[in-house]
């Protein structure tokens, strides 16, 4: 019983501690759009992949930012690289459209809040054309992913994975379920 009593005292002598501890938000609130960290508007902003495509990526299907960058040691023909160029430059342009979308819509959303005008009406709206682009954003990364497969032939995929470290597993192994080139 004593027991008890004493962990309950102790409990309530940490409660102002714990209570007063910073927030891991603390410092977002002066972020442009408090949802999102500088870098994923950046990434935003420029097209970049953020990671949304791993599902194609680890899964044997090499995206075209990476498949430039490894251009002389796939030994793309000249053909290939310009292809890959193209497909590169309608990815990046796509992403930027739908993340500038995406932006202006999270924009609107932290705007609402920060007017004390959202309500759950317009929050659901909100949320509904977010999670859309959000969508459309990863949609346009792995279909680069899907198109620049066709590009490539098996050989160039297995080296793919192999210099991005990915060999060893038949998962990420173009030959193990695809039969093309």
């Amino acid at each position: 019983m004593v027991r008890i009593y004493l962990l309950c005292v102790l409990a309530l002598l940490g409660a102002p501690a714990a209570a007063q501890s910073p927030s891991p938000y603390a410092g977002q609130q002066t972020r442009d759009i408090k949802a999102l960290s500088p870098q994923e508007v950046a990434d935003l902003t420029s097209g970049r992949g953020m990671g949304l495509a791993k599902a194609a990526e680890l899964n044997g299907y090499p995206g075209p930012a990476h498949v430039l960058e490894m251009s002389d040691a796939l030994e793309l023909t000249a053909d290939q690289k310009h292809k890959t160029e193209a497909l590169f430059g309608r990815m990046q342009s796509r992403a930027i459209a739908r993340g500038s979308e995406l932006l202006e819509e999270e924009r609107a959303l932290d705007a609402q809040f920060a007017s004390h005008a959202v309500t759950a009406d317009t929050l659901d709206r909100s949320l509904a054309r977010i999670a859309k682009l959000q969508g459309e954003v990863r949609e346009v990364h792995l279909q680069a992913h899907l198109e620049q497969i066709a590009l490539l032939s098996v050989d160039q995929i297995s080296r793919y994975n192999q210099l991005r470290g990915y060999s060893g597993d038949s998962a990420g192994d173009p030959a193990h379920s695809r039969g093309h080139h």
